[in-house]
């Protein structure tokens, strides 16, 4: 049976494989600058928990869940007579995390129980897109920092360390730890606590991890978190969670709002350990196929509107990162964290992501101050150059090399990404408007008018008697049907390019919908557009439906969803709504957490554009 995976974390570590099985942590991730992606730590399992009842060991079984605040994932177990209680706790602001465990005597008679986490650190991996192991040299040894021991990941100089903590006061402490290291280096410890417990009767302990630079570092933010205290750590990570908690007037439809609006939020985005930066990235989970990495598109046209709807201050840190660090490269298909180039190629919607982004932020807070900024008025005028570079010599297309799934395109000139220009330049108008001169502004809305003209005479063609929107075109007789839900055609009035009544593009949905267009899935319990880059129904394809007229029947596709867990995948299985590919899509799941909001709660009000 294929495992299910919990995920929770912070802006510092992320928890990516939590089995449902059994507790355990196959392994946890970090941002690393040097690295220009993420490392990961991890063990089969990297820790689990484990009882003992009597001097022999017992089987966890019956696992049952719970996420307080849509985030923070706890367990019952049975263990024969004994139940065991867990909770996964990755604090707000802090370097690291806590697995709690709390064992309870639900027996007649009293028994003596040995609990806590078990497990080893087996190697470490370096991931962008691909997952690779680190050669470097695995150390564990005692440390009076944490009374216990440390461990650390040296290539000359540390990279990195992660250590446990439960006391400060050993001698007092019931609890205790072992550990050795194999000769390739590999880490088995042991955390346990144990207590004769009457019946009725509970314990509890906090087992406190945190990571750092190197060995003091690693000890002192686990330190940190157990001076606070588990209480004051879980109930100030609560009252964050819950200040930003949406509705969408559905327990169903909340739960996948809100855990897939945090899953964005945090696997999304985070913060490097080495140099303490916020950065963007496709995902923090190595479940996802290409994590660790950098797009203009996934991170602002899918997360940011997530983002900003969940934390305002947050996002505008977000436009710090994308027109500072990234804007040297704005456009170019994907980079790595630090801003330098991953994957050539250019991609006209990722060229208009930022503006699209920056617009919807001032929209949202009416703070214009950001528009002066030096990096993104900047970064502004590199994006309307590198855009100029593109335009067709007499037509007011521009044309692209990649299309939204980042594959190679069939004809130059694709309808949306030219419906997103129109789009760039109308906001730049309006954003601007009072700081730059009265007829560059009135300069750009002439530019977007005759972009939106030259759309009406060469992307609208004629198909069984009825005018419709091409995918693409090459101005010579060329032009395709297709769609492709990470930039689709649906969201031409969501866009504020046409209204959902034109006809024009209802005849172009009504063509890419029907069942004889080879990837609608027409017909299917889940009858969502996919594309050949996943020929199953997108996910990204139910938010776009939810955003572009089609809430009820999304509504119920969506509801039919299992997609990851309940998190946002590339694809889904058209029958069973299973994932069928890209588990554990950070950016993804930040646009159909707005997508929902949009649809059904307090974002339905808000300007689409």
């Amino acid at each position: 049976m294929k495992e299910r995976y919990l995920v929770t974390g912070n802006e510092a570590v992320s928890l990516p494989t939590i089995r449902e099985s059994d507790g355990g942590l196959e392994g946890i991730s970090i941002l690393y600058m040097a690295a220009k992606g993420m490392l990961e730590i991890v063990g089969s399992p990297l820790m689990v928990p484990f009882v003992e009842v009597d001097g022999e060991p017992v089987e966890l079984q019956d696992f049952v869940w719970e996420r307080a605040h849509y985030w923070i994932p706890s367990f019952t177990a049975a263990a024969g007579g004994i139940r065991l209680e867990g909770v996964l706790l990755a604090p707000v602001g802090e370097r690291g995390f806590c697995y709690r465990l709390k064992a309870v005597n639900g027996d007649g008679r009293p028994h003596t129980v040995r609990y806590g986490l078990k497990g080893g650190w087996e190697r470490t991996i370096h991931s962008i897109n691909e997952s690779k192991p680190v050669c470097g040299e695995m150390h564990a040894y005692n440390s009076g920092w944490n009374h216990a021991f440390v461990m650390d990941m040296r290539a000359g100089v540390s990279l990195f360390a992660f250590a446990p903590i439960y006391t400060e006061q050993p001698e007092a402490s019931r609890t205790r730890s072992l550990y050795s290291q194999g000769r390739d280096g590999a880490v088995s410890y042991c955390l346990y606590r144990e207590e004769t417990l009457e019946p009725g009767a509970a314990d509890a302990e906090n087992y406190w991890f945190g990571v750092g630079f190197e060995e003091v570092a690693a000890a002192t933010s686990a330190k940190e978190m157990l001076r606070q205290g588990f209480d004051a750590e879980y109930e100030k990570t609560s009252r964050w969670l819950a200040a930003r908690e949406r509705s969408a007037g559905n327990p169903k439809l909340d739960e996948l709002l809100n855990v897939n609006m945090f899953f964005s939020f945090f696997f999304g985005s985070g913060v490097t350990l080495d140099t303490e930066e916020l950065v963007l990235v496709t995902s923090r989970s190595p479940r996802y196929y290409v994590s660790a990495a950098y797009w203009d598109r996934d991170s602002l046209l899918w997360s940011f509107p997530a983002i900003l709807m969940a934390d305002p201050a947050y996002a505008r840190e977000m436009l710090g990162y994308v027109f500072g660090r990234q804007g040297r490269n704005v456009g170019i298909h994907s980079r790595f964290i630090d801003g330098t180039v991953l994957e050539p190629g250019f991609e006209l919607d990722e060229l208009c992501a930022p503006v699209l982004a920056l617009a919807g932020y001032v929209r949202e807070t009416g703070d214009r101050s950001v528009l002066t900024r030096a990096e993104i008025a900047s970064g502004v005028e590199r994006i309307l150059s590198r855009l100029a570079e593109k335009k067709h010599p007499e037509a007011a297309l521009y044309e692209t090399m990649l299309q939204p799934t980042d594959d190679l395109r069939v004809y130059p000139y694709i309808t949306y990404d030219n419906v997103l220009v129109w789009r760039l330049l109308c906001d730049l108008a309006e954003l601007y408007e009072g700081i730059w001169p009265a007829e560059r502004c009135r300069e750009l809305l002439r530019m977007a008018e005759q972009t939106r003209e030259a759309i009406a005479v060469h992307c609208v063609k004629e198909k069984d008697g009825k005018r419709m929107y091409a995918w693409s075109v090459d101005l010579e007789g060329g032009w395709d049907v297709y769609d492709e839900p990470p930039g689709s055609l649906l969201l031409l009035p969501f866009r504020g390019f046409c209204s959902p009544e034109d006809e024009v593009w209802r005849n172009t949905v009504a063509v890419i919908r029907r069942k004889e267009y080879p990837y609608s899935f027409a017909g299917c319990p889940i009858a969502e557009i996919g594309c050949p880059h996943a020929p199953h129904p997108w996910v990204l394809s139910i938010a776009n439906s939810l955003l572009s007229g089609n809430r009820e029947s999304a509504r119920e596709h969506l509801l039919r969803c299992v997609m990851d867990n309940g998190i946002a995948c590339e694809s889904v299985d058209e029958v069973t709504g299973e994932s069928a590919t890209g588990d554990a899509f950070a950016t993804c799941a930040g646009f159909l957490a707005y997508a929902i909001d949009r649809a059904f709660g307090a974002g339905g009000n808000e300007s689409g554009k």
